[in-house]
């Protein structure tokens, strides 16, 4: 397996946030590591995805943690879905300016995976984080 793995919005997926299928969707495109076993995306948002003051809606932010926390259960060969997700707003997202995105794996219980999530601006700041658990639904 390759160090590094594109993982471009999938053509046939509908999913709002990864899915290339989704004519509304953000058609997000991440990086698998996996020799650090964690997944990163680079994105400007746009101001589509404010929520005012040229910031990025709260919901989008969820949205971007959520889908990054998600494809880390690549790592696993597995399909899982959200169970739960806290999110701590931390500082304003700017949607002019470049953020990144990253997920990582913090455990495993049977089912449940538990996920960590960031979103960090240029500076290395973190804006906003995340904790996820997922439950496995079938494999891949």
């Amino acid at each position: 397996m390759s160090e590094t793995i594109t993982l471009a919005p999938n053509p046939a997926n509908k999913c709002f946030g990864c899915g290339g299928d989704n004519a509304g969707g953000m058609k997000l495109t991440f990086e698998q590591d996996n020799v650090n076993r964690k997944v990163v995306g680079r994105f400007v948002l746009g101001e589509r995805y404010q929520g005012g003051g040229g910031f990025a809606h709260g919901g989008i932010i969820a949205t971007l943690l959520d889908e990054a926390m998600g494809k880390v259960c690549r790592f696993h060969e597995v399909r899982a879905v959200t169970a739960e997700l806290t999110v701590e707003y931390l500082k304003p997202v700017n949607v002019q300016s470049e953020i990144v995105v990253e997920g990582r794996e913090s455990d495993q219980k049977g089912r449940n995976l538990f996920m960590t999530g960031e979103i960090r601006n240029d500076a290395g700041e973190v804006l906003a984080r995340s904790k996820g658990r997922f439950v496995v639904i079938g494999h891949q």
